[in-house]
């Protein structure tokens, strides 16, 4: 029920058909107002989300004092998949060259996320997993880059063990921490395909197929979506997907099952 009749309803009971008139464009008024006001908020988190995915993005590619061009490249296309463009693209670049700065507030920079993102699971793991991203592009996830991912995880409330498990996903996607397919040794990579599943080399099939489904069921962009995961998440979302269905893949053709 719109504000505007509830204001006409108010309106004929206490004013007749003069009152009707009134109430019913007071609360026209008041309508528009509303909608104002959470269009406006809607803005503000989005450009908040936007500024600190990657400011403390660039603070996490800093850690090894390096940043390669292969992690300002991942950067960019974090962009495309969150489709920025015009002011945002820029705030975002902004927003990544600010967080390399010596003298960045990495800790409130993450909870600030946490308070945008108001516990939203799928939200935080998606944000998690474009931070590994970036420091994994260039090949290799540096003891520094892995502590500060660490500690990030923490302050949203996962752990380390979700991180090893981001990781291992990305290694055995990629075929290294961000190099191509070829550039690590099979075995490895599907020791990681074992752990990003949460599974091991002495389970079963059925074993490996339960975990693949419940993974992939949970990571699904329409399921993650329906928990609130914003449409502009959802390129990310579909990477995932792509991941956890390469590790998967990787173990099927090793063990030779269907």
């Amino acid at each position: 029920m719109s504000l505007a009749f509830i204001g006409a309803l108010i309106g004929l009971f206490t004013g007749g058909p003069f009152g009707l008139l009134v109430g019913g464009f007071i609360g026209y008024l008041i309508a528009k107002a509303v909608q104002s006001v959470v269009i406006g908020s809607l803005r503000v988190a989005q450009t908040e989300l936007v500024a600190t995915t990657f400011s403390v993005m660039g603070a996490l590619c800093k850690a090894d004092n390096v940043v390669t061009r292969d992690e300002i490249k991942m950067a960019e296309q974090a962009f495309d998949m969150l489709r920025l463009h015009g002011e945002q693209r820029d705030l975002a670049k902004a927003a990544f060259n600010k967080g390399k700065q010596p003298g960045f507030d990495l800790d409130s920079a993450v909870d600030r996320f946490a308070a945008i993102s108001r516990g939203r699971g799928p939200l935080v793991q998606l944000f998690l997993q474009m931070q590994c991203m970036a420091v994994a592009a260039d090949g290799q996830i540096h003891p520094a880059e892995h502590s500060m991912l660490v500690r990030i995880a923490g302050r949203l409330g996962l752990t380390e063990q979700d991180v090893a498990q981001l990781e291992s996903l990305l290694r055995a996607a990629m075929g290294g921490a961000g190099g191509s397919r070829s550039s690590m040794p099979t075995k490895d990579r599907l020791d990681d395909a074992y752990i990003a599943l949460g599974v091991t080399p002495e389970s079963e099939p059925a074993q490996i197929k339960r975990a693949y489904r419940r993974l992939i069921s949970k990571n699904h962009p329409d399921k993650l979506a329906a928990r609130g995961l914003p449409e502009s998440m959802r390129a990310v979302a579909e990477e995932r997907s792509r991941e956890i269905n390469s590790a998967y893949d990787l173990i099927k053709s090793s063990r030779g099952f269907v």
